[in-house]
């Protein structure tokens, strides 16, 4: 089971400030921030998460080579939606709207939008409508 997960961003104030927006349909808020002095990469770093655990982690130093894709499971379809609407409005890019994905099972309702650096941010739903 991954505990967490962790990537570089080029532009940390956007790109936080996209994630606050994106993932609040999906019950994820700021857990805490660390502070470039505390850092091993001397970048500052927030972290993401529900229920006051951070799990999902960007850093500001700078864009990586080849973006990353990230799951994230919503509790419902609703929640799907939500996330990609409110990513969407975050300056986030369409990169697969709302819907079924019976290639990977019948129930698999997903979205996925293109942060700012192109990283590929998913909301899935494994449950029935």
């Amino acid at each position: 089971m991954i505990d967490h997960i962790g990537f570089s961003v080029s532009d940390y104030d956007l790109a936080k400030a996209f994630y606050l927006k994106a993932l609040a349909p999906l019950g994820y808020s700021l857990i805490m921030e660390a502070p470039a002095e505390v850092t091993e990469s001397g970048k500052a770093a927030a972290g993401f998460g529900a229920n006051g655990k951070p799990d999902f982690w960007i850093a500001g130093e700078g864009k990586l080579e080849k973006p990353v894709h990230v799951a994230i499971v919503a509790k419902d379809r609703a929640a799907v939606d939500a996330f990609y609407q409110a990513a969407l409005a975050a300056g986030g890019r369409d990169n697969g709207p709302p819907g079924i994905r019976a290639h990977y099972h019948p129930n698999y309702y997903g979205a996925f939008v293109l942060d700012p650096d192109g990283h590929n941010i998913e909301a899935v739903s494994h449950g029935p409508a």
